[in-house]
């Protein structure tokens, strides 16, 4: 299914529980160094998709592909190990920020003396080597959703994948993080998936958008082509309508 430059593709892809659809993706691809904006109201399936392509959720029938290699459950924990997640909530552990980040690129076995260098340059790209000793529970929203990124980063994994990172932070803490995350995104030609309720936040972003409706996507194309002209000349921070 994935041919040349495609990183993420699923085909196919259906997910029920309960006796209901979630779901019903017949395909979607995502190209390297693609940043690609999923939206779409509350209940649409984003966080269920995104759940799947990182393979957290399985699936009830369909095809994920990663780095042009079809999920299977004997290769599951290698293909996670390609991606890296950051949720709404920073899932921080209850100890330093440091530490936090060195654990997690230590259980990806990454040595230590690299470990540590990894971890001194993704806090000071994040502006936040200063909190390096600081315990993870005493974080504001946005320190902690820093140190989130920078243990995602560290990782440097061939697939991002974010979802509503953004929602809780308050304005100008939001507008800070979408400024340094996609300079870096751009900088790094970090394939992404960034999944959001709120359509002002794509610009910094993503330049291709799939609007997700019904566990259906039924738009996929550039911000001009899925919200027209007007959507680009609304202030920023509106809500984001259906």
């Amino acid at each position: 299914m994935i041919q040349g430059e495609t990183m993420v593709g699923v085909e196919d892809l259906r997910l029920e529980l309960g006796g209901r659809q979630i779901y019903h993706i017949d395909r979607l691809a995502i190209r390297r160094a693609e940043v690609l904006a999923l939206v779409g109201p509350n209940g649409a399936g984003k966080s269920s998709l995104l759940l799947t392509l990182a393979l957290l959720q399985k699936p009830t029938s369909g095809t994920v592909e990663i780095d042009g290699e079809a999920a299977r459950n004997g290769n599951a924990l290698g293909l996670r190990r390609k991606m890296a997640v950051v949720f709404q909530q920073a899932l921080l552990l209850d100890m330093t920020v440091r530490q936090n980040l060195l654990a997690a690129l230590r259980i990806r076995g990454i040595p230590r003396r690299e470990a540590l260098e990894r971890v001194a340059y993704w806090l000071d790209r994040f502006g936040i080597s200063s909190l390096a000793q600081r315990p993870a529970r005493v974080l504001s929203g946005g320190e902690a959703q820093r140190a989130s990124l920078a243990r995602a980063f560290a990782l440097e994994p061939r697939v991002l994948l974010l979802d509503e990172p953004f929602a809780a932070l308050d304005y100008p803490t939001r507008k800070a993080l979408l400024n340094d995350l996609g300079g870096l995104l751009s900088e790094m030609s970090m394939t992404a998936l960034f999944v959001t309720h709120d359509y002002t936040e794509i610009p910094y972003l993503a330049e291709r958008v799939a609007v997700l409706h019904q566990g259906r996507i039924v738009k996929d194309g550039s911000l001009r082509e899925v919200f027209g002209e007007d959507m680009l000349k609304r202030s920023l921070w509106a809500p984001w309508e259906t």
